[in-house]
Order: structure tokens, then sequence, then C-alpha cells
């Protein structure tokens, strides 16, 4: 064999590599899709894949029991994720087994999570929050999410149909796990978006 011969032989199997691995990736984020998870839990499962294919150099459809328990060591121990990342690489990872290629999936116990209470602000740090903003809208925005307990995903998404200023109620929809929810919307925070709308 020439090495013209070899090197177009070699430069073939490398296309055909990539063409695989490309439809692995599509076969997986179509099935994501499918089966209606949000865009960034989408993402997160990709990575999740992707990065345990580059670790070990090799297609991931082609990686034994025992690497996937070591790449979850590494994980843990040397990379110094926190449980919920980890859990993260898990379920992505999979997913893909099961759902992407229809294969069992080893027994793998996810890291229980570490539970921590969220930071509360007080009064004066949410007046002075507030008092730093520069125009109407900034102000809303952040009246809102404090007030009604929204994501900032969930803010800027509210319709002006959304407000039940009858009832006090805040309506959400597709918020987290793309489930619609209601909040309560508190005489200050509707007095706030009246404002807001007339500017």
């Amino acid at each position: 064999m020439t090495s013209v011969n070899y090197c177009a032989v070699v430069v073939e199997a490398t296309d055909a590599k990539e063409v695989s691995m490309g439809e692995l990736r599509e076969r997986m984020q179509q099935t994501l899709i499918l089966q209606g998870m949000a865009p960034r839990t989408q993402e997160a499962y990709l990575t999740a894949v992707q990065d345990i294919a580059k670790y070990y150099h090799q297609r991931p459809d082609t990686l034994s029991e025992a690497q996937l328990h070591a790449y979850l060591r590494f994980l843990l121990d040397e990379r110094h994720l926190s449980a919920s990342s980890v859990r993260v690489a898990i379920m992505g990872i999979g997913f893909f087994y099961t759902q992407t290629l229809r294969r069992p999936w080893p027994h793998v116990p996810l890291p229980k999570r570490t539970k921590t209470l969220p930071e509360v602000l007080s009064r004066e740090e949410v007046a002075r929050v507030l008092a730093s903003t520069t125009n109407g809208r900034q102000h809303a925005l952040l009246m809102t999410t404090y007030g009604g307990g929204l994501r900032v995903s969930e803010v800027v998404r509210l319709q002006v149909g959304d407000i039940d200023a009858g009832r006090g109620m805040l309506r959400v929809e597709q918020g987290k796990g793309r489930k619609d929810r209601s909040t309560l919307l508190g005489p200050r925070l509707l007095a706030e978006l009246r404002r807001y709308w007339q500017l």
C-alpha cells in the first residue's frame, strides 16, 4: 500500500468515526426532544455523554460498566464535582444507554445531595437591592422576582394575561420541569406592576 493510499484509508476511517459520533448525538438529541426534555436538560445530558467519551477517547456506546463506575469516581474524587453535578452526569449517561441505545443500565447509586438552607435577605437588604435599580423596568423585574418567588426565566416570560388581580394570583406557564403553576400576587407587587404598565 502506498503512503498516499494509506493516508486515504486513515482519513476515510476518521471520517466514518466522526459520522458515527454525529449520528449518536443526533439520535440522543431526537430522543430528548421527543420525551419533552427542557433545553437546559438536553444540553446537560448531551454534555455528560460527550465528556465521558472525551475522557476515554472512545465512543460512548462501547464503554464497559467498569469504565462507567471509574469515571463517576473520577468526577467525585479528582474533579471534586458537587453531588448534584455528578447526579446530572449519571442521569445523562443513563438516559443515553436506556433511551437512546435501548440497553440495560447498570445500577449506579446517585450521590446524596448536600442539604443547605437558602440565604434569606433581610428587609433592609431587599430595600437596598430595589433602591439600586436605575429605571422602572428593572424595579418591576426585581419586585416580581422577589415578591412572586419566581425564577428569572419565569419573570421574563410573564404576560399581562398571567396577572389575576381579582384572586391575587400570578400564573406561571411552563416553569421548572415545564409545569404550570400559580403563585401569590401581593398588593404591593400588584401596585408595582400597574405602575410599570403605565410607564
